[in-house]
């Protein structure tokens, strides 16, 4: 993960994945750390996306294996519809 100093994670850029959208697919418009992990497990398989997009699900894969998603849950910013 990108790293604002020795002491751990960037917690701006945890916020963004916390909130970022999946663009396409079976899953677009679900929040990453919603998508379910066979899903990363799949990219694994067959390899992840060029740039942003991929190294965001390359990182929410090593926190889904590792059972950490809930880490990002409280970063959540939830907006209303009306």
């Amino acid at each position: 993960m990108t790293g604002s100093n020795s002491f751990g994670p960037d917690p701006k850029h945890l916020e963004e994945l916390a909130n970022y959208r999946m663009p396409f697919g079976k899953y677009k418009n679900k929040l990453l750390v919603n998508i379910p992990e066979p899903y990363y497990v799949w990219f694994k398989q067959k390899g992840f996306p060029e740039g942003k997009l991929g190294n965001l699900l390359q990182e929410m894969y090593e926190i889904k294996v590792n059972g950490l998603e809930e880490l990002l849950r409280p970063l959540i910013r939830h907006t209303r519809k009306y």
